[in-house]
Order: structure tokens, then C-alpha cells, then sequence
């Protein structure tokens, strides 16, 4: 069973910071490339981030980057993406998705695992 659990959400002010936490689980599921998304009221999903696990390669999204930082705890299965210098324009759910195409790719069909989501809402 493949799971992935988000957790680390809240209400913030523009300028603060958050964690976000992807806790994993699933026998193979390890090994999958592990990305963040965000949806905001009435846009379309948006990659944030996304981790290899073995290699730590990472990547991240134009609108966030500079700011956000992904990362990844492999005793954990835990992938953190860490947020900085908030803005009312970063508010949305949050997901954590995995893919078992070996991929890290920012286009959110390529996953096929996702997680319940958690809200991130800034003001301002």
C-alpha cells in the first residue's frame, strides 16, 4: 500500500515561514521521485518542487524559486519542503505526489500517487 501523508500547513503572515512534511510509505515506494504541487481557488495545480530520493537531485519551481527549499529524510521517508519569505500569493493546498515513472517531472499527470493536502494560507 502506497501512502503519502502531508502534514505542516497553517495560517501565517506575509514574511514568515513554514515546513511542510510528506511522510511515505509503501515497500518500493522509496524509490519514487517525490514532487509538491499547490492549487490555488480556481487555478490550475502548480509544481512547487520535486526530489530524487537516491541522488537528492532536486528541482524547483520559477515562482518559488530563491524561496523554497525541498528535501528529503530517506530513515524518515519523509520529504520537507521548507518555505520562506511567504506572500499572499503562495496561499493554496498543498500536495506531495509521487511517480512511479522514475521522473522528476513538473507536469502533474506524471504522478500517480498524491496525498490529501494540506492548507497554506498567507496574509497579508
Amino acid at each position: 500500500q502506497v501512502q503519502l501523508v502531508e502534514s505542516g500547513g497553517g495560517l501565517v503572515q506575509a514574511g514568515d515561514s513554514l515546513r511542510l512534511s510528506c511522510a511515505t510509505s509503501g515497500r518500493t515506494f522509496s524509490s519514487y521521485p517525490v514532487g509538491w504541487f499547490r492549487q490555488a481557488p480556481g487555478k490550475e495545480r502548480e509544481f512547487v518542487a520535486g526530489i530524487r530520493w537516491s541522488s537528492g537531485d532536486t528541482a524547483v519551481g520559477d515562482s518559488v524559486k530563491g524561496r523554497f527549499t525541498i528535501s528529503r529524510d530517506n530513515a524518515k521517508k519523509t520529504v520537507y519542503l521548507q518555505m520562506n519569505s511567504l506572500k499572499p500569493e503562495d496561499t493554496g493546498v498543498y500536495y506531495c505526489a509521487a511517480t512511479s515513472r522514475m521522473v522528476l517531472a513538473s507536469t502533474p499527470r506524471i504522478y500517480d500517487y498524491w496525498g490529501q493536502g494540506t492548507q497554506v494560507t498567507v496574509s497579508s
